[in-house]
């Protein structure tokens, strides 16, 4: 090899050396700003200067305006309205409680008259808390007999009817059942920290004994309602899925720190009637939701995954929710490098989307079709010419080259929701419903067996379903317990859509 090959294939080699360097850097930016930065993915988060493609109000504002002295700058006042204080308390119990004189002090101290009350003032208004309270209920019922039967030699005797339990052979309650729920998967508060509570109520309560009664109302009372919203689900036209990891242990074949997953079904932004479920299963193979969401045509809203490919007769829309967050994450520390500028039009141009979006919720959907067309669409043109004019220009496998493909790679399913108005820009809808089990599970940490983890998923869809129709998830769970049990819904299952979140009953006593 001659000295110049050498030279040429050693400067090559520095290249290719100063371009890792320049990744690792950019890798290392990155995993500080995801470990100490903020979380938030707002325009108003980000470095200042980087979001101008579509801001007028930036590009048009008088830079060398001077900065405001601290003297002009005026103090932090709380804003308040007229009725503030009522409006909060507008659902609470009032009671009035009078502070009047003692006998012995109701007295005149000039002339020693008895004083006689003449009116009231009112003072101030508080808020009283009430600690809960346990108590125990033995029930009995009554045998009756008829006298007349008797005499006649042919004894007639009945007992009086009995409300069914919750679980057979326990002392379990449907408002303890239900409290136990609400408080772990409403207010992810563990169970052993649930055990301590019930001591400081007088009540040895095990968690071993709480985790059961979880699994088992599950198994006898949600499991079919579940079943039943799941057979509506799919008969939706527009569906949300997202998945998330769970860890469960004792699965049979696979290792405690094995990764399973919790995956989340919604139906669509616009349906009459609102339905989460949630699923647990061991992977995240493209089979589970293939299976949950047999029968199931129409758009399917979710990330980029390949397993939903697996899905058949559905027309995936992508999230661009998504979109915009690789180009967040393609922000380098130094806003003065190319890579900023090329990252925050990225940003910029899924800003206008999404601002769009927000002036057409109150159109009807055909109206909201031709809208998208007529605002939308041009800016997702300019959007695809702009990825093309400058992805060669970009640093190979860098953050910024990721997300410029991500978009690129996926753009028939990312301009699908321009196709009908009930579609929605994003899958915030599923990452919003999926959210609260995200948050329980960095304080429960883990399911205890396959049992548990699909008795969660059941209790999950029951509560995220009551709150997406209005419900009080504990009035709805207690419901469903002191209700259901005597039903005869195995043998007639239609009688269970009198317990769905949206029937009449439940609405009027679930508020």
């Amino acid at each position: 090899m001659s000295a110049s090959e050498q030279l040429k294939t050693l400067e090559n080699r520095v290249f290719e050396l100063e371009l890792e360097n320049k990744k690792l850097h950019d890798t290392v930016a990155y995993l500080t700003r995801k470990l100490y930065g903020k979380s938030s993915e707002k325009t108003s988060s980000l470095p200042v200067g980087q979001m101008s493609l579509f801001d007028e109000a930036e590009t048009t504002a008088d830079t060398k305006a001077p900065e405001p002295d601290l003297k002009q700058v005026q103090g932090y006042h709380r804003k308040k309205f007229p009725g503030q204080r009522a409006e909060l308390l507008k659902d609470i119990p009032r009671d009035k409680r009078l502070c009047t004189l003692v006998e012995m002090d109701c007295f005149c101290e000039e002339c020693n008259t008895t004083l006689v009350s003449v009116g009231e003032e009112f003072v101030r208004t508080e808020i009283e808390f009430i600690p809960a309270k346990v108590r125990a209920i033995d029930y009995y019922r009554e045998t009756y007999e008829c006298r007349t039967c008797r005499k006649n030699g042919k004894p007639y005797m009945e007992k009086s009817p009995m409300p069914d339990p919750v679980i057979q052979h326990s002392m379990a309650s449907p408002s303890t059942v239900a409290w136990v729920m609400h408080q772990k998967f409403v207010n992810a508060l563990p169970l052993y920290r649930q055990e301590k509570e019930w001591q400081t109520l007088g009540v040895k309560l095990s968690r071993a004994t709480m985790a059961n009664w979880i699994m088992v109302a599950s198994r006898d009372w949600l499991f079919p309602l579940v079943d039943l919203m799941r057979e509506m689900l799919v008969k939706e036209h527009y569906l949300h899925v997202d998945e998330t990891t769970v860890q469960v242990m004792n699965e049979e074949g696979r290792k405690n720190t094995t990764d399973s997953y919790m995956w989340v079904y919604s139906s669509g932004q616009h349906a009459k009637h609102p339905i989460r479920l949630f699923e647990y299963q061991p992977g995240r193979s493209g089979k589970y939701p293939q299976e949950f969401l047999k029968n199931f045509k129409g758009y399917l809203h979710s990330d980029a995954y390949a397993g939903y490919k697996k899905i058949p007769e559905v027309t995936r829309c992508l999230c661009w929710a998504h979109t915009r967050r690789k180009f967040v994450d393609a922000l380098p520390k130094d806003v003065h490098r190319p890579e900023a500028t090329f990252a925050s039009q990225g940003i910029a141009f899924c800003n206008k989307l999404f601002e769009i979006e927000k002036t057409l919720e109150k159109l009807s959907s055909e109206q909201r079709r031709l809208e998208r067309l007529k605002q939308e669409k041009p800016v997702l043109e300019a959007f695809w010419a702009w990825i093309y004019s400058i992805k060669d220009k970009v640093l190979p496998k860098s953050k910024l080259s990721e997300a410029l493909h991500y978009a690129l790679n996926h753009k028939e399913e990312f301009m699908n929701y321009l196709n009908d108005g009930n579609c929605s820009i994003s899958n915030n809808l599923a990452e919003n419903s999926i959210r609260p089990f995200t948050v329980g599970r960095k304080n429960w940490l883990f399911s205890g067996s396959p049992r548990g983890a699909a008795a969660s998923a059941a209790v999950y869809s029951i509560i995220e379903t009551a709150k997406a129709n209005g419900l009080n998830p504990y009035k709805y769970l207690y419901f469903i317990f002191s209700e259901l049990p005597g039903v005869l819904f195995r043998q007639h299952p239609e009688f269970l859509e009198d317990y769905i979140p949206w029937s009449q009953d439940v609405q009027e006593n679930c508020k």
